[in-house]
């Protein structure tokens, strides 16, 4: 395996989670959808939040490492739900799905040996698409590592 197809694999292991990291499935499943909207103390979020946080972030990351005229939302607000609840149960099921076809489509540019990780995006301040990868897989570790913890607070781990 060259040092290129090695890289790119370890990077599809970090974004997949596991190791040192949680899984993103093992932190969504079985999350009871009742609870999906509580902010238990001292959580300053509930579940709801962290999972559309983490979904807008990974897809505005996807898109920025895709497109050039791409525009990212407002910060902050345009990073986090307006409620900390969903307005119908259906929404996680949503998000999650969202997420994962994100997450598969940040992939497909990974493995793809065409696209060369060390180059620089040609908009943009330096960015590549390594330096995206990590980005996505650090945010999303810290944000699913809040996540499992409120999933424990509400007593569903």
């Amino acid at each position: 395996m060259t040092h290129d197809a090695s890289l790119r694999d370890h990077l599809l292991q970090l974004l997949h989670g596991g190791h040192a990291h949680v899984r993103f499935d093992d932190v969504v499943n079985g999350f009871p959808l009742d609870r999906i909207g509580i902010r238990p103390p001292p959580a300053p979020h509930s579940a709801w939040e962290l999972l559309e946080h983490i979904r807008i972030a990974q897809n505005d990351i996807l898109r920025f490492s895709k497109e050039a005229d791409y525009v990212s939302p407002d910060w902050p607000e345009g990073y986090w739900p307006a409620a900390p609840a969903p307005g119908d149960a259906e929404a996680w099921t949503r998000s999650v799905a969202a997420f994962r076809s994100d997450r598969a489509e940040f992939e497909g540019l990974i493995s793809d040996p065409a696209r060369d990780l060390f180059q620089p995006f040609s908009w943009g301040d330096g960015q590549t698409l390594l330096r995206e990868a990590l980005l996505i897989a650090d945010h999303n570790a810290y944000h699913l590592g809040q996540l499992m913890l409120l999933k424990r607070l509400v007593g569903a781990a």
